[in-house]
């Protein structure tokens, strides 16, 4: 199972940026599909999720400025992120979540500047 993320960059604090992840080798479909954050000498947290139902949470800090959707594709997850702030200069990964376990792939870069 592999999950790629893409879609980060530079952009400038009140910027905007799409987050895109796919699974490859999956014959399953993720019950719940989410993106996670780590920023420097930081934990990993969770940035938002979204069941196969479509129902959503975020976790505070991005409120009202995120949103998380999937894809017709199987097994994709997009993340659009307005309103940018240096806060959220973070490398963003991509979470599948099946019968309990976890899958996460290689992250992408965000680095937003003030």
């Amino acid at each position: 199972v592999q999950l790629q993320a893409s879609g980060g960059g530079l952009v400038q604090a009140g910027g905007s940026l799409r987050l895109s992840c796919a699974a490859s080798g999956v014959s399953f479909n993720f019950n719940e599909m989410g993106w996670y954050r780590q920023a420097e000498g930081k934990q990993r947290e969770l940035v938002a999720v979204i069941t196969s139902g479509g129902s959503a949470d975020y976790a505070d800090s991005v409120k009202g400025r995120f949103t998380i959707s999937r894809g017709n594709a199987k097994n994709t997850v997009y993340l659009q992120m307005n309103s940018l702030k240096p806060e959220d200069t973070a490398v963003y990964y991509c979470n599948g979540r099946f019968a309990g376990l976890n899958w996460s792939g290689q992250g992408t870069l965000v680095t937003v500047s003030s």
